[in-house]
């Protein structure tokens, strides 16, 4: 299901239909729906990101429950709204910034329940090129 609104015509970097392209519609659509081990068990809430270009605002809604993440594109009600510019989505998914810097910049905003942003962002990559403090001390240990 896809919702959108704005004014009528296409997105900047979209499609003839003004669908947004980039590294954020891309790491939405086919890369963060799963498992994810490494959030607490207990962690369950609704997610909507509104992803703004050119007018176009795209509806992302993630469900988390049970350490696993589902993806639909919705505009329904959620417990956590993060809205932003696609720029910045596309800085977060690749890892170029993260959502506590991008919201102390006033570059992203969230209302709803909060601490529901400190799983989001286990959701998105690192800096590219960063590694894990344990895989770093091994490496350290062996030399």
């Amino acid at each position: 299901m896809e919702a959108r609104c704005g004014q009528s015509g296409t997105a900047g970097r979209g499609t003839e239909s003004g669908a947004m392209v980039g590294p954020a519609t891309e790491f939405l659509a086919h890369q963060i729906a799963g498992r994810y081990a490494e959030l607490p068990e207990t962690a369950a809430g609704t997610l909507r990101l509104d992803i703004s270009e050119n007018g176009w605002t795209d509806h992302w809604y993630l469900t988390l429950d049970r350490q696993s993440v589902r993806v639909t594109r919705s505009a329904d009600e959620a417990e956590l709204v993060v809205r932003g510019d696609q720029e910045v989505f596309d800085q977060l998914v690749t890892g170029r910034t993260a959502i506590t810097s991008a919201l102390m910049r006033n570059e992203l905003v969230a209302s709803g329940r909060l601490p529901l942003l400190l799983i989001l962002r286990r959701l998105f990559p690192g800096p590219p090129g960063a590694r894990h403090p344990r895989d770093i001390a091994r490496q350290e240990g062996r030399r």
